[in-house]
């Protein structure tokens, strides 16, 4: 058996055989289980396009955007998650990430894990769509090319200085705590009896909105954690709600749940603490937020505050000898819907007496429409098992309900469920919203999700054979 060049670490410090190739006989080695952690800039520039289609683009800079990441070094190939102030990465640049990634770190794509946080005041990326908007004269209207290039690039170098940085880690730890009157579901029932998902993000200033049940959401913020000995090196934490308290006034922000993270990090600089969103696409803080700069900053202590309950409430284990890392693909149905077929799509596209922002959304509709019905190309969906927790990253807009379900399929082992990963689908809504008529602009999937993702959790998140 050929020695490769070189070993790639592992998680824990375990014992693995190598065979000499002079005699073929074994030797036991020790294998160093490290992590590295990275962070760069990823702010948006003046006069740039947010969440792909608002009308006011970028007007000033409230405070920056982020790249926040960490890489698992070990026996097998390397894992590095990812996780962004923009609001989604979709289609070929959502590939041109991981396998960017992929390539620094010498693993596979499928192993890069990256999710963004979704905040509307920040960037879509989606290269397909932007080829078309080229095409008809719209360069630059859904992203700047050149800025997005320099982030991955900067992305590319600050992986590479983590791996030749790492540290070993001999401990996980995970911690939950509950945050209260922060999220709620867009989904309420009027007097009459009649659904809507119409409560949004900074919906508390109408009475109706704020009596409104919370309904269904999950209120636990989890934390998983990595250690050396007794130094805490990277906190990862996962809460699901729409991180947004106002926005579309072009004042770039990384919102509430940005600010609590850089709040934490002020807290202990030897601490690297990371945020991402949960299954979020039908959880807002609309009942609780009225939109004001005083409701933002409220929001940002609630976070805040339960990020440093789990920092002083973890609970530590020894790295596991083995890691579990499992990848299954999705194939999840383009939308049925008329207005969303290829043909009105493309009419709209090419259509300038139509609104820009109309037309760069065909443009993005195009572009899931060519990978599901052209390329025919699944959603991956990575399960990392951690030992003391896993984590699991799900596509899109994923509802809430998915993290339930996701979590009910764990079984004892906690559960910290990421949404926001690849992007093309927008909402991902469940049998129950698709019934109750949820029908909004940002869908790109047929009814019939629920079974499909149920199946991949089943075979994802059984016990190791």
């Amino acid at each position: 058996m050929q020695l490769t060049e070189h070993i790639v670490l592992r998680f824990a410090v375990w014992t693995v055989a190598l065979y000499s190739i002079a005699g073929g006989q074994v030797i036991a080695q020790e294998v160093e289980s490290k992590l590295g952690h990275f962070k760069i800039d990823a702010t948006i520039p003046l006069g740039h396009r947010c969440m792909g289609i608002l009308p006011a683009k970028s007007k000033s800079i409230s405070d920056g955007l982020e790249l926040h990441g960490f890489v698992l070094l070990g026996q097998e190939p390397p894992i590095v998650v990812v996780a962004i102030d923009w609001c989604e990465i979709r289609n070929q640049s959502y590939d041109a990430w991981r396998s960017r990634l992929a390539k620094v770190a010498g693993t596979q794509p499928e192993r890069v894990l990256v999710s963004s946080l979704h905040q509307h005041d920040a960037p879509v990326i989606d290269s397909g769509a932007q080829d078309l908007l080229d095409k008809v004269g719209l360069q630059n209207e859904l992203y700047d090319r050149s800025f997005h290039e320099e982030v991955l690039t900067r992305a590319e170098h600050a992986l590479s200085a983590a791996i030749e940085d790492a540290q070993p880690v001999t401990h996980v730890g995970y911690a939950q705590s509950v945050v209260s009157d922060v999220a709620s579901n867009r989904r309420i029932v009027d007097s009459s009896g009649n659904v809507s998902f119409s409560r949004g993000s900074s919906s508390g200033r109408d009475p109706i909105f704020q009596q409104a049940p919370e309904g269904l959401i999950d209120p636990m913020l989890r934390t998983i954690s990595f250690w050396s000995q007794n130094q805490c090196l990277v906190e990862y934490h996962a809460y699901a709600t729409h991180p947004m308290s106002y926005y579309g006034r072009g004042e770039v922000t990384s919102d509430f749940v940005g600010l609590a993270r850089k709040r934490l990090a002020r807290l202990d600089r030897s601490i690297h603490p990371i945020y991402a969103s949960g299954c979020s696409g039908d959880v807002t803080a609309g009942k609780f937020n009225d939109g004001s700069p005083e409701a933002r900053e409220d929001l940002t202590r609630k976070i805040y505050e339960a990020m440093l309950a789990n920092r002083k409430g973890v609970q530590k284990e020894p790295v596991p000898e083995t890691w579990g890392f499992r990848n299954l693909p999705l194939e999840l149905t383009y939308s049925h819907a008329e207005p969303l077929q290829k043909e009105a799509m493309e009419r709209i596209l090419q259509d300038g007496s139509i609104a820009v922002e109309k037309r760069i959304l065909a443009a993005m509709g195009l572009a899931s429409w060519h990978r599901v019905q052209v390329r025919k190309q699944p959603i991956d969906m990575p399960c990392v098992d951690l030992g003391i927790a896993r984590m699991v990253l799900f596509p899109g807009e994923s509802f809430v309900g998915y993290q339930h379900i996701a979590q009910e399929a764990s079984g004892a082992l906690p559960l910290l469920p990421v949404g926001y990963g690849e992007c093309w689908t927008g909402y991902v809504p469940t049998d129950a919203a698709f019934k109750d008529g949820f029908d909004e602009s940002w869908l790109w999937v047929a009814p019939g999700a629920q079974e499909r993702i149920e199946r991949v959790l089943q075979d994802l998140l059984a016990p190791s054979r």
